[in-house]
């Protein structure tokens, strides 16, 4: 039994609002939201519409008025037993202090979304749509990982309640992440995430699925295609019209008209017009947190270089790099000014305390964590698999430290990071086991295969441009392997494995390079 089927008013009109807004109508719904507000008796429904009024005051971009709309929904929803309304309540809430740059709060806002999403007992198509809703805010809070997990859950959880795949296909995340990577130097990196873009896109053409996709879902895959055209690579669509016909879609928007706006931009570059890109930057205005405050300027680099002005073109990659640096600096500022003691103060202290037991992310990274990496080995092994761990110790990275400070060496660990992951096979597990120490898993593999993937990563960390990075300082990767015995227990054979692997990292380190 889904959500409003508890509701005893206004059922019909919350329904339709709802239809609206997933056909990306906001300014029909909230017309529709206010007149339910204003008539029903019903407490679950008002709660329900005042919930549903923020979120199309988010997708209008109408900031001024999230403070009040947050404070009435919450004081609505307040005593109503219901986990998917909290969930769903806090997720929209997160993403309006996230427009309004309240890092803290949007935080708060997260946990407390991912734990009342969880605690619903009988998922339905609405506690979906709260999953969606919380995937969107941590994409744009830069927590690619948990968004990818919580669009996943999403996907899930509608396919049971009868939600088609595309409806959750939810580019949008992916396309964030990929011009996140380009903003911290990782091009290649962008490109391959879009290129997986613009395959689902193929898919749903070839299947016959596309015209059920979402208005923002098809803005989001235009500008995927103009922005990997803007890259100077090959896109699989048929050329620039249908491009901008898909950038043309998102409906009423606010994200929508900023990609628009940047996409004419991506396309202007593709064809070979990089003083119209320039120009129309210089008149365009769009949010910083629709994909990212660097992606101006990184699209200025972009264009400048294609004009041949290399040297405001470096000096536009400079700027886009430093804002998308300050961006991790915030982020990395929430957690130091204590996000967990501010969730105590309003108390969720078991709560918060059982929420940062459990994290499985490096915050610096994106990568899986310790904790993370020893649950899949665990898992792995147990099911009587063959395995081989590596272990990845940076060649280069004190001197890095030394020579340019601790926050050029994390733009380091980034890259790194991006680096291993671009090179993996599929199926495939990196994560990040401490200071510059990677560790992978490469599952269902023998010593010889593995000497060929640490060859890989090898090749792809010696050809990374460092010079632009850290200048003067070189940086290399020793890389060891084991092979996981099953012949002791499970503890052992791991304990044995991981030792065997360090040992062949550092015979690794110690053998002469090849300048």
């Amino acid at each position: 039994m889904g959500w409003l089927d508890r509701v005893g008013d206004q059922v019909d009109a919350l329904t339709r609002a709802r239809a609206l807004q997933e056909a990306s109508r906001s300014a029909e719904s909230y017309v529709l939201l206010e007149r339910v507000i204003r008539t029903t008796t019903d407490p679950a429904a008002r709660a329900d519409a005042l919930v549903q009024r923020l979120s199309a005051l988010i997708n209008l971009g109408r900031t001024a008025e999230f403070t009040r709309a947050i404070e009435e929904a919450s004081a609505a929803v307040r005593d109503l037993a219901e986990p998917y309304l909290h969930g769903h309540l806090n997720a929209l809430a997160a993403l309006a202090a996230h427009h309004q740059g309240a890092l803290d709060r949007c935080v708060t806002h997260l946990v407390r979304a991912a734990r009342a999403l969880g605690a619903v007992e009988d998922p339905d198509r609405d506690t979906a749509w709260g999953w969606h809703d919380l995937a969107m805010a941590y994409s744009y809070l830069s927590f690619h990982g948990y968004a990818l997990g919580a669009i996943e859950r999403a996907r899930q959880l509608g396919l049971t309640a009868g939600i088609p795949e595309e409806t959750f296909a939810a580019p949008g995340i992916r396309l964030r992440n990929a011009v996140a990577l380009d903003h911290n130097g990782d091009s290649d990196g962008c490109l391959r995430v879009l290129r997986d873009v613009a395959a689902d896109l193929a898919r749903f053409v070839r299947t016959g699925r596309a015209d059920q996709l979402r208005p923002s879902s098809l803005a989001a895959y235009g500008y995927a295609a103009a922005r990997q055209a803007a890259l100077g690579d090959q896109v699989e669509t048929d050329g620039d019209a249908e491009t901008a016909r898909l950038i043309s879609h998102g409906g009423d928007s606010a994200r929508a008209r900023d990609m628009r706006q940047l996409g004419q931009v991506c396309l202007a570059v593709a064809a070979g017009r990089p003083i119209e890109a320039v120009a129309r930057l210089d008149t365009i205005h769009v949010s910083t947190e629709t994909l990212g405050a660097a992606e101006p300027a990184r699209l200025r680099s972009i264009a400048l270089a294609r004009a041949g002005d290399h040297s405001a073109a470096h000096r536009a990659d400079r700027l886009a790099f430093r804002l998308a640096a300050q961006r991790n600096d915030r982020l990395r500022d929430v957690y130091i000014d204590g996000i967990a003691a501010r969730i105590d103060h309003e108390e969720m202290r078991r709560e918060a305390a059982r929420f940062e037991g459990e994290a499985l992310t490096d915050p610096l990274t994106g990568l899986p964590n310790r904790r993370r990496l020893e649950r899949y080995i665990t898992a792995v092994v147990t099911r009587g698999e063959r395995v081989v761990i590596g272990v990845c110790d940076l060649d280069g990275f004190k001197a890095v430290n030394t020579r340019h400070g601790h926050h050029s060496g994390d733009l380091v660990l980034q890259r790194i990071a991006g680096v291993i992951n671009r090179v993996m096979r599929r199926g495939d597990f990196v994560a990040r086991y401490g200071g510059d120490e990677f560790v992978v898993v490469l599952p269902d593999t023998g010593m010889s295969e593995a000497a060929e993937v640490a060859r890989r990563i090898e090749a792809a960390v010696r050809l990374e441009d460092w010079e632009s990075l850290v200048p003067g300082t070189p940086v290399g990767v020793s890389i060891g392997f084991a092979e996981v015995s099953g012949g002791n227990g499970l503890r052992d054979a791991l304990s044995i494995a991981f030792e065997q692997a360090d040992r062949e990292m550092l015979r690794a380190k110690s053998r002469p390079r090849a300048s």
